[in-house]
């Protein structure tokens, strides 16, 4: 692998789920890309070492009634001067579709409409299916996608090793598509 990529992972995690599923995104696209793949917890790490990179990963998850996980809480305010311009997003979120039907994966939709006015190009939006939710701001206005990879390991553990396998093969088919990364 080589030392570097244009490519980062960035998060925030409580109880280390987010963290987890961040671990297995980031080994995901090492395999498929053969690149090493910063992670950083943006309770260590400034949002504003997200200029460093040209494809940025936002990792959140949705805490009790549509809240905001903390170290996100505590930097939503810092999201307002990063520069995102030109750059690829994607996001994945975490959420209990069971616990908290009425707000599932309400922080990753939270996160995303404040990164879409951004002049950045927002890919990996994620099918709307296999999900028993009542309501969430994580749904694009046709409600037929998350903005970003849905995750709930309170609930469907087992499905998210395949998720986020399948989420990885279509964000570096994107890549590859727009060469933003070139494939080995």
């Amino acid at each position: 692998m080589s030392s570097s990529s244009n490519i980062a992972i960035f998060y925030g995690s409580t109880t280390c789920y987010t963290e987890m599923a961040a671990e297995k995104i980031q080994q995901q696209l090492q395999a498929l890309l053969n690149i090493q793949i910063p992670m950083f917890d943006i309770k260590d790490v400034s949002l504003s070492k997200t200029k460093e990179f040209d494809i940025i990963l936002f990792g959140i998850s949705t805490w009790d009634f549509g809240e905001l996980q903390e170290d996100w809480e505590s930097s939503w305010g810092d999201i307002a001067g990063v520069d995102l311009t030109h750059k690829t997003i994607a996001l994945f979120g975490l959420g209990d579709q069971l616990g908290y039907a009425d707000w599932f994966q309400d922080a990753l939709g939270m996160l995303h409409d404040e990164i879409i006015v951004k002049d950045c190009d927002l890919v990996g939006y994620w099918p709307n299916e296999g999900y028993d939710f009542i309501a969430s701001k994580g749904l694009t206005d046709d409600k037929q996608f998350f903005v970003g990879l849905s995750l709930d390991d309170e609930n469907q553990f087992e499905q998210s090793d395949e998720r986020i396998k399948v989420w990885c093969k279509h964000l570096v088919e994107h890549f590859n598509d727009e060469n933003l990364v070139k494939i080995p």
